[in-house]
């Protein structure tokens, strides 16, 4: 696992840069995802621009005016808090790296760069606007094209997603979220893609009225992006161990050295037996497990996985690792490396979902596949997946078990009735409109 940069490139290279464990693989790659998603949704956007099927919006432009003392002041704060937190992390990069979300979060920082880069951020502004001002008061209206936006709307997505992802997460886990609910909000950890998914959709429906977008091309534009980033930010789960794997499988065992072996009998209990009093510890007495033995022409990892040094310490004491910096952690079992499964699930959604994209003439036709595909892709990867299950007598669903059916049964009826929407969405001549 390479749970950090430090680790990633003393791994590979053999560069020794301890400060760079404030770099987090998962978070790396999530931000991957945003940027590849983002370029996605660009081109797009200005695609549909070309074809004239979504147009520009006019606004009016002043610039030279003199900047307000709150335009001041926001830069003064933002400065304050870039230098503040930002160097604040490096500068006491062993306190921060095992959790830099929870030290952005908390009072820990360093004062003399913040008010350093406050200072400058004010004079900067000062300069910039003083330069404005000496052109005089100019108004004009200028075409604004969606694809000018997408830098706000992945801001929103990217608020909107994480917002949504750690409420949904707080249901799906509540007890442990009761028990400490600030720390689970702020953790870097604990994250529900459905959650964000809802949340951040409702939250572009609204800036897309805002700025008269029609909300259906948006999403058309937006679906391969979406899944291609979802794979991207799985893949991040994989390389940092972050928690988000599947069930035991009961084929292979964490061996004495930490390594994963073929088990010796299909008696689970018996394999896990040297590892009972982690079970016992975690309340663990009905552990879910199948048993799938892989092909011996293909690496074991891919059926069964043991995340040694996983970014969240879960598991037991990994042998021959001494410093806690190093993430001395392994799993007493090997799970399947769902993540991995999920990835290349998500590339082969986003490529089909690309090659088809120009035929589907009417919106939310690209939309309406991506949700389907997406609810098939995570239902089917929940039968394999460690998650709290509802009880509901004859049935025991995850809750993205639920949404997933949710989902797949919305876009379902979105492409059914894509068409009739899209004439509902015309505007009516005014020959015809009631009087």
């Amino acid at each position: 696992m390479y749970p950090d940069f430090y680790h990633l490139l003393k791994d590979l290279f053999g560069i020794d840069l301890p400060f760079l464990s404030l770099l987090k693989s998962f978070g790396f790659l999530v931000a991957i995802g945003f940027f590849a998603g983002g370029y996605l949704i660009y081109a797009e956007l200005k695609g549909k621009e070309e074809d004239g099927i979504v147009g520009y919006t006019i606004d009016e432009v002043t610039t030279g005016k003199p900047a307000s003392i709150q335009e001041y002041i926001v830069a003064g704060l933002v400065g304050f808090l870039v230098g503040f937190k930002l160097f604040g992390m490096f500068l006491n990069w062993k306190v921060a790296s095992p959790d830099p979300l929870s030290f952005v979060f908390s009072k820990e920082g360093s004062l003399l760069p913040g008010i350093l880069i406050s200072l400058a951020a004010i004079g900067l502004k000062f300069y910039e606007n003083k330069k404005e001002t000496a052109k005089g008061i100019v108004t004009k209206k200028v075409k604004t094209w969606p694809h000018i936006r997408v830098g706000d709307i992945c801001v929103i997505a990217a608020v909107g997603g994480f917002a949504g992802a750690k409420i949904f997460n707080a249901l799906e886990t509540w007890d442990s979220f009761v028990q400490d609910p600030l720390g689970s909000l702020l953790s870097s950890s604990g994250l529900t893609f459905y959650g964000g998914l809802i949340v951040a959709t409702f939250a572009l429906w609204y800036y897309s009225r805002k700025i008269k977008l029609d909300f259906r091309h948006l999403c058309d534009a937006a679906a391969p992006a979406l899944i291609l980033a979802y794979g991207i930010g799985r893949l991040g789960c994989q390389i940092s161990g972050d928690g988000d794997w599947g069930i035991y499988n009961s084929a292979y065992i964490t061996d004495s050295v930490g390594k994963v072996a073929v088990a010796p009998t299909r008696n689970f209990a018996d394999n896990i037996a040297p590892y009972q009093d982690y079970f016992k510890q975690h309340n663990k007495e009905e552990i879910d497990h199948k048993y799938f033995k892989g092909p011996s022409s293909l690496p074991i990892w891919l059926f069964a996985y043991n995340y040694p040094q996983n970014v969240n310490n879960v598991g037991v004491e990994l042998p021959g690792c001494n410093d806690p910096a190093d993430y001395c952690s392994v799993l007493p079992q090997p799970v399947f490396p769902t993540p991995v499964y999920e990835f290349v699930m998500s590339l082969v959604i986003f490529l089909f979902l690309w090659s088809i994209r120009k035929k589907m003439k009417i919106p939310l036709g690209i939309f309406s596949i991506y949700l389907i595909l997406n609810g098939i892709e995570r239902f089917l990867i929940e039968q394999i997946r460690v998650n709290y299950k509802y009880d509901w007598g004859f049935l025991q669903p995850t809750q993205a078990e639920i949404l997933a059916v949710a989902i797949s049964l919305c876009g379902v009826l979105l492409f059914l009735f894509r068409k009739k929407i899209d004439e509902l969405s015309k505007p009516v001549p005014i020959e015809n409109q009631d009087i």
